[in-house]
């Protein structure tokens, strides 16, 4: 069991190495399943959020009811699915049901991905590091900058007549 700190003199001291603090026991994360084998996550991207479930299959993506290919026409979108499996090195191993709601499609594709990413390392928490290295697991927080008042867009104004 680890020492306990009890003063900010303690906390430099350990800091600094010149007091041995007994070593901490790192839990390793334990995998979140639910009764049928599957894990669950959100992503989101944009204005889109998508609730992934993935489980152990055959590779086969279904988004809104909807092969990938149909839903997600274009290779770019397809492609993009596909990375975290890349990266984890899952290709073809997990099924993967999405519903996606909200957005264009291409902030509905960076919001699957994030689910799927999010839903593996909560599957198989070794996938941990592959995935967030890659910046899977982070958010993309980047959204459209609202329109404000006496201009024409977010930071467009209207044309200047000087007479």
């Amino acid at each position: 069991m680890a020492e306990e700190i009890k003063s900010l003199d303690e906390l430099n001291a350990v800091a600094e190495g010149t007091v041995a603090v007994a070593e901490v026991e790192m839990t390793p994360r334990e995998p979140v399943r639910d009764d049928l084998g599957r894990s669950y996550a959100t992503g989101k991207r944009k204005d889109a959020v998508a609730r992934v479930w993935i489980k152990p299959g055959s590779g086969k993506v279904v988004v809104n009811g909807k092969e990938m290919k149909v839903y997600f026409a274009r290779p770019v979108l397809q492609m993009i699915l596909r990375q975290p499996f890349t990266v984890s090195g899952t290709e073809d191993q997990f099924d993967v049901m999405a519903t996606v709601k909200g957005g264009g499609l291409s902030g509905q594709a960076g919001a699957v991905k994030h689910g799927i990413s999010k839903a593996l390392q909560l599957y198989d928490p070794s996938l941990r590091g592959a995935l967030k290295a890659a910046g899977f697991l982070t958010r993309d927080s980047r959204v459209v900058e609202r329109k404000k008042y006496g201009k024409a867009k977010a930071r467009k104004s209207f044309q200047f007549s000087k007479r």
